[in-house]
């Protein structure tokens, strides 16, 4: 049972307002389409907690494959982007004029 709750520890959650809710909402970033509302944000974020953790158990009763918390995962670094030829212009233009690698603005511009 303890590794069940250490997973379900591992996975991403973020609480936010609801205007048209007008409540706080826990979600869970590996499984987007669950989410939990609460009149306080730390009854939100246990609240979201508890239904993964039911959501987790639940599939590994039926066999399914249960998402790996994003924090687990290793990350290379790289990832490739498709943008229309005149963005990749307009990017190689700006790289050269900053005197850095097209890579290096790239790398800026996703960082902000």
């Amino acid at each position: 049972m303890a590794q069940k709750n250490d997973t379900r520890d591992k996975y991403t959650y973020r609480v936010t307002w609801s205007e048209e809710d007008a409540e706080y909402v826990g979600l869970c970033a590996e499984f987007s389409s669950l989410s939990w509302l609460a009149k306080t944000p730390e009854g939100a974020l246990k609240g979201v907690s508890k239904l993964v953790s039911e959501v987790v158990e639940d599939m590994r009763q039926n066999g399914e494959t249960v998402p790996e918390p994003i924090a687990a995962k290793q990350f290379s670094g790289k990832f490739m982007i498709r943008v229309p030829p005149e963005v990749h212009r307009q990017l190689s233009i700006e790289a050269a004029e900053a005197g850095v690698s097209l890579n290096r603005l790239a790398s800026a511009k996703l960082s902000h």
